[in-house]
């Protein structure tokens, strides 16, 4: 077992699993393994995250989607500020 403080952060405020479990029960089995292939291709590699002058942070995905801060994972924004 990894140990918390070696595990990676997701970016995402909402847990990529359970999203995904979110959207299953919801809109059903296809529309959560598209969520399932989104969150995958658009996890921590190549996201970069961006400051503005405001104290705002955004995150742009790899997709290029911008992530504002309600929709960011508050230990990602905490760890990037430390």
């Amino acid at each position: 077992m990894i140990h918390p403080s070696k595990r990676r952060k997701c970016i995402f405020r909402t847990s990529c699993s359970k999203h995904v479990y979110e959207k299953t029960a919801e809109e059903g089995f296809i529309s959560g393994l598209k969520a399932l292939k989104y969150r995958f291709k658009n996890c921590r590699s190549g996201a970069g995250i961006i400051e503005h002058p405001t104290g705002e942070i955004y995150i742009i995905l790899p997709n290029r989607r911008i992530l504002n801060e309600p929709e960011i994972s508050e230990r990602f924004i905490k760890n990037k500020n430390q």
